[in-house]
């Protein structure tokens, strides 16, 4: 019996990443375990330090501190708490480091949210192309 469709390869090959192992795409599990790190770490830190109580504002102060935490972080290290206690960096597909501009494009975008739901065959999402970069396994 025929398959049906056409074989377009693992993810990443498109980008000339591996297909398992350090280098390559990193799985939506992944990803998601860090975005939950990383955002539970920031109502952390708006909670216990600039709100008192939860509510409104300190998801507000949350997204702020996300933005700046993830922006600088991107942009120096290539990566977040979350990302390096999952084992995930961000690159730039051109030269393997991320650059602040880069960053700060790639966490706006993340921060709205819609771009981060639109995902392409490789798994990046929109943010990702844009700002073309990948998350890939450390």
């Amino acid at each position: 019996m025929e398959e049906a469709g056409a074989d377009f390869g693992y993810r990443g090959e498109q980008l000339g990443l591996p297909e398992d192992g350090p280098g390559s795409i990193a799985r939506p599990g992944r990803r998601l375990g860090a975005l939950a790190v990383d955002w539970g770490l920031c109502v952390l830190i708006a909670y216990g330090l600039i709100t008192d109580g939860y509510g409104q504002a300190t998801s507000n102060w949350a997204l702020l501190i996300f933005f700046v935490t993830s922006a600088l972080t991107v942009g120096s290290v290539g990566f977040t708490p979350g990302k390096r206690l999952f084992g995930l960096r961000v690159i730039a597909l051109e030269t393997g480091t991320v650059n602040p501009p880069r960053a700060l494009l790639r966490t706006v975008l993340l921060c709205l949210g819609l771009p981060a739901l639109i995902w392409d065959r490789d798994g990046r999402g929109l943010h990702d192309r844009m700002a073309r970069t990948v998350e890939v396994r450390i």
